[in-house]
C-alpha cells in the first residue's frame, strides 16, 4: 500500500484551482484550505456570487458566471483559459465542480423551471466545464474534483431529480477516471452526507433538518476529499456513518430502498421553511 503524503503536501504540485460555487459551504471550504496548504496557489472561481474569503485578489480571481446558461459557462471557462496563459501559464491545474442544489417536495414542486434549473446546473454545466477545460488539463496536468452526494446511491423521493442529479455525477465521474488513465489527469468523485452548509434552505428546508448523526462540517468534507484525491482514489464517501449507509443502499433491492427513503424523507415535510 503506498504511504499517502501528509495533508500538507497534497496540493504542493497545482499551481491553479478551478472551482465552481466557491462563495458559500464546500466550495468556500477547498478555497479556504487550499489557499493554507499551498501559499502560491491561485483560484479561480466561477459563480454568481463572488466569495468573501482573507486572501488577496491576485490569489482569488472571481469570474461571473450563471452555471444554469451553457453560453455564460462557454464564456467563464474561455476566460479561465486566457487569465491562466497571461498569469499562470505553467503548472498542474485541480478542477473542482461544487456547484450545485436541490428541491424538496413532490416533483415538480416548486415548480418545474426549478427543476430543469438543477439539471442544468448539478449535471450539464459540469459536463460541459471539464469538457472545455480538459484539453488544458491534459496539457499540463492534474485533476478533476466532482462533487456528487450519498443521494446518489439510491432513489430519494421527495428529493427526484436532485437524487438522480446526483447519481448521474457519480456515475460519470468514475466512467471518466477509467478514460483518464495514463493521461497525467484524475477523477475524483466526492459523496458527502448532509453537511453543514446553504443547501438545506435553497431546497426549501429549515436548518437542522440534516439527520445530526449523518452530518459533517463542510471542513471535514474538504479535508477528506483532498485526502483521497492524495491516494489516487476514484471515489469517497465522507464519514464512516455515511459509508455504512451508502453501503446497505447500494446492495438491497432499489425498490425497498426506495420506499424506505420516501418514508424518512417524508418527514422533512414537517420541516420546510416558507418560501
Amino acid at each position: 500500500m503506498p504511504i499517502m503524503p501528509p495533508l500538507s503536501e497534497v496540493l504542493q504540485t497545482f499551481s491553479t484551482v478551478v472551482i465552481t460555487g466557491g462563495s458559500s459551504g464546500i466550495g468556500k471550504s477547498f478555497i479556504e484550505l487550499g489557499a493554507k496548504l499551498n501559499a502560491e496557489l491561485v483560484f479561480c472561481n466561477l459563480s454568481r456570487r463572488i466569495p468573501v474569503i482573507n486572501i488577496s485578489e491576485k490569489r482569488l480571481n472571481h469570474f461571473p458566471c450563471d452555471l444554469a446558461q451553457a453560453g455564460e459557462v462557454e464564456r467563464g471557462a474561455r476566460e479561465v483559459e486566457a487569465f491562466l496563459r497571461q498569469n499562470v501559464p505553467v503548472g498542474r491545474v485541480l478542477l473542482i465542480n461544487n456547484s450545485g442544489f436541490g428541491a424538496y417536495g413532490r416533483f415538480p414542486e416548486p415548480n418545474l423551471s426549478h427543476q430543469l434549473e438543477m439539471m442544468d446546473v448539478n449535471m450539464r454545466a459540469l459536463v460541459q466545464l471539464t469538457g472545455l477545460l480538459l484539453p488544458l488539463l491534459r496539457a499540463r496536468g492534474g485533476a478533476i474534483i466532482n462533487v456528487a452526494s450519498t443521494a446518489a446511491f439510491q432513489p430519494t423521493a421527495w428529493m427526484a431529480t436532485y437524487g438522480a442529479s446526483k447519481a448521474f455525477v457519480l456515475h460519470w465521474s468514475l466512467a471518466l477516471n477509467e478514460e483518464l488513465r495514463g493521461s497525467g489527469v484524475q477523477a475524483l468523485a466526492v459523496c458527502p452526507g448532509p453537511t453543514g452548509t446553504e443547501f438545506f434552505r435553497r431546497a426549501g428546508l429549515k436548518p437542522g433538518s440534516a439527520p445530526r448523526l449523518l452530518s459533517m462540517t463542510s471542513e471535514d468534507v474538504v479535508e477528506l476529499s483532498l485526502r483521497a484525491l492524495a491516494a489516487g482514489r476514484a471515489q469517497v464517501v465522507t464519514g464512516w456513518k455515511n459509508k455504512a449507509y451508502t453501503f446497505f443502499s447500494s446492495k438491497a433491492p432499489k425498490p425497498l430502498v426506495a420506499r424506505l427513503g420516501a418514508k424518512v424523507l417524508a418527514r422533512f415535510r414537517l420541516k420546510q421553511v416558507p418560501r
